[in-house]
């Protein structure tokens, strides 16, 4: 048997917020009802999806839209980095993300958070291009250059 729900939360596999999935009758009493991550969908409440579905919608267009914008800003920027080095290159350390979100901030005044930055540490000097991802629909690069302090 199947039951018809209502989402409250984004949870991935299943559905973001007021999308109306049929689940395992048992997930839904076991799980999702119990947890407050879905209920019911009555009558009454599939109407009330419709506008947690607008307002969701609202809600990431304008995320998706500030997002752009910090995106196209920083796509045109080289971040620059300065890290202690040996005569060969090779950093003594690593240039994390926690580091970029860091000079990033300090360079351009855009607070990013470090999850957001995707990237393996850097070990090396030169120029390096690590990914952002700001929103579901916005991934970009940005170039960084790390130099020697």
């Amino acid at each position: 048997m199947s039951t018809k729900v209502i989402l409250r939360a984004d949870l991935s596999g299943l559905g973001k917020r007021g999308d109306i999935v049929d689940v395992a009758d048992g997930y839904a009493r076991n799980f999702l009802l119990p947890n407050g991550h879905a209920f019911k969908a009555t009558e009454g409440a599939v109407s009330q999806a419709g506008a947690m579905r607008r307002a969701r919608d609202l809600r990431d267009a304008h995320d998706r839209e500030g997002a752009q914008a910090i995106a196209t800003k920083l796509v045109a920027k080289v971040i620059t980095i300065t890290a202690k080095a040996g005569p060969d290159g090779k950093l003594f350390g690593s240039v994390t993300a926690a580091d970029v979100v860091a000079a990033i901030e300090e360079q351009t005044n855009i607070t990013l958070e470090r999850k957001q930055v995707h990237m393996e540490p850097i070990k090396t000097l030169g120029d390096h291009s690590v990914s952002a991802k700001l929103h579901s629909a916005v991934e970009f690069p940005i170039r960084l250059e790390v130099t020697k302090r």
